[in-house]
């Protein structure tokens, strides 16, 4: 269980503080709406360890996260730009993601399956420069799901995706977060994210993270 409780924070110059209060369960997908600088990226960033609340806790069942650093954090997070090393192969984009002791083999099939997971089979050897912002978005894509950490947070995952690639995608997502118990948040502007991920919708408003049903 993620439990964010009471968790207050202000940018410099925001006369309001964001206020958070939240409870994600494994296996379970909040997506988060609401119009652009309402905070949506800002609860990514404070659940990653990027910004730290004025007040407030960040729990992973028994465990603290809010004092953290967050490399500690057993986070994996996609941002709204891909994030890819242009200079490097996909195959080794991918390996980021995976731990430094992984056999070589293991490594090998782990990629091949997500690649054929994102719908990229036969991209691994490809730079990442040569690559549409659609399938740069599925390779970042796929190397957060590699992570396999408790908490998956995706900034607008599937923006850059056609309607069709983007359907494929909430459907891998949707089922990853089911089998690995996974707590994810989705923050998006797209509604057929929260229709098609089966999601729990929140959404910011007056600066206050509320339930929009």
């Amino acid at each position: 269980m993620l439990k964010i409780t009471n968790v207050r924070f202000a940018h410099p110059g925001q006369s309001t503080p964001y206020e958070f209060n939240l409870q994600v369960s494994p296996g379970e997908t909040i997506a988060v709406t609401g119009p652009s600088g309402s905070g949506k990226s800002t609860l990514l960033d404070l659940i990653a360890g990027f910004l730290n609340p004025s007040e407030g806790s960040i729990f992973l069942n028994n465990t603290d996260l809010t004092p953290l650093p967050p490399e500690a954090r057993p986070v994996s997070m996609l941002l709204q730009a891909d994030n890819l090393f242009d200079h490097l192969s996909v195959k080794a984009n991918l390996a980021l993601g995976l731990p430094k002791s992984t056999p070589a083999n293991i490594r090998q099939d782990l990629i091949e399956q997500v690649l054929n997971d994102v719908e990229l089979s036969g991209f691994a050897n490809r730079r990442a420069a040569s690559l549409s912002g659609g399938q740069k978005q599925r390779v970042a894509l796929a190397r957060t799901l590699l992570l396999n950490r408790p908490i998956v947070l995706l900034d607008e995952p599937f923006a850059a995706l056609d309607a069709e690639t983007a359907t494929a995608m909430r459907s891998l997502v949707k089922r990853l977060v089911a089998e690995q118990n996974w707590c994810a948040i989705v923050v998006s502007h797209n509604l057929d994210d929260v229709t098609e991920l089966d999601a729990r919708h929140c959404e910011m408003r007056n600066a206050q993270l509320v339930d929009a049903t």
